[in-house]
């Protein structure tokens, strides 16, 4: 049997085009973009913070290497009916981080105490095992009481899964510039009985950032409002 030369042609372009990637546009493509908006808009101040639930290590009775157990914390059990200062960052065992943006809070924890604040959080998208290591190497002392967070002043708190940062709307990933992926945007705010009361962000918050900006979330500009107010 045999084909024509424009038949053959016909058969090989029509079986192309089947295989032949395209761009969709649809509802589910529309839906992907506004999730990815939604977890990098920030909140906005005088809105609850969200809810979800913390995976952390607390104290046990022990004399284990490793005197710890999981414990689900919900955010009403950390920031209901108490007024608080959060403090975010890219990541735990980084420069900034490490050598001014931690250090400074914890250095400020009892001034801050002093002007109305009930607790300190600093939180990082990293796990619970990485967040103790870091406040360890830190010098952060330990608050060794049984059912404890683990440190004495500033508490670190890890948001793994990104869970948090996402309803905050601070999600950031740094791919090509850091290897990162999903972490938080630098911020810092102020949390009364689970509204944000005020707001700190880091200026230029894009994705995969080169710049990683600390300007206005450190510990002194937190104090100069908490002295204002």
């Amino acid at each position: 049997m045999k084909f024509s030369t424009a038949l053959l042609t016909s058969l090989a372009l029509s079986s192309a085009s089947a295989f032949t990637p395209r761009a969709f546009s649809g509802p589910a493509t529309r839906l992907m973009s506004s999730l990815a908006a939604d977890v990098s808009t920030p909140i906005t101040e005088g809105s609850k913070i969200p809810s979800i639930t913390w995976k952390t290590r607390t104290r046990i009775d022990s004399t284990d290497e490793n005197p710890f157990d999981w414990k689900d914390l919900s955010t009403s059990d950390l920031f209901g009916g108490k007024r608080v200062a959060i403090f975010s960052l890219p990541g735990a065992f980084t420069p900034t981080c490490s050598s001014t943006h931690l250090p400074g809070y914890e250095a400020a924890y009892e001034e801050m105490k002093g002007l109305g604040i009930d607790e300190v959080y600093c939180l990082s998208v990293n796990d619970a095992f990485v967040m103790r290591q870091w406040g360890l190497s830190q010098g952060l002392e330990e608050d060794k009481t049984v059912g404890s967070l683990g440190f004495k002043k500033v508490k670190l708190l890890p948001d793994g899964a990104a869970l948090f940062t996402r309803g905050m709307g601070m999600s950031a990933t740094w791919t090509s510039n850091r290897g990162f992926g999903e972490r938080s945007w630098r911020y810092s705010a102020v949390i009364d009985d689970c509204k944000v009361e005020k707001m700190f962000i880091e200026p230029g918050f894009i994705q995969d950032s080169d710049p990683d900006p600390f300007e206005v979330s450190d510990a002194g500009t937190l104090l100069n409002y908490l002295k204002s107010k």
